[in-house]
């Protein structure tokens, strides 16, 4: 496999994984009522893909008792998050 198809399998993997509603461990709701949209994520993505949410997720550590950690964003709207998500 060359360095081009490596790069496209891991652009397809992290697509995936976006869309994955099983394995994530961050629950983010973003809008105000009532538009807000629930997003399912994956902390180690967004904490190492964008500067924004990197400062926002060192302060909401995941918690080792196992629990999601859940985060409330009411200033974003679900679309521009969207966006966000697949940009970063």
């Amino acid at each position: 496999m060359d360095d081009d198809e490596v790069l496209t399998k891991l652009s397809q993997n992290l697509l995936e994984i976006l869309n994955d509603e099983e394995y994530y461990d961050i629950i983010i709701e973003v809008g105000n009522d009532p538009y807000v949209k629930v997003f399912r994520a994956h902390m180690v993505i967004l904490y190492y893909r964008s500067p924004y949410l990197r400062r926002i997720l060192s302060t909401n550590k995941k918690k080792n008792d196992g629990t999601l950690t859940h985060i409330k964003l009411p200033n974003i709207s679900p679309e521009t998050f969207q966006i966000i998500l697949r940009i970063f």
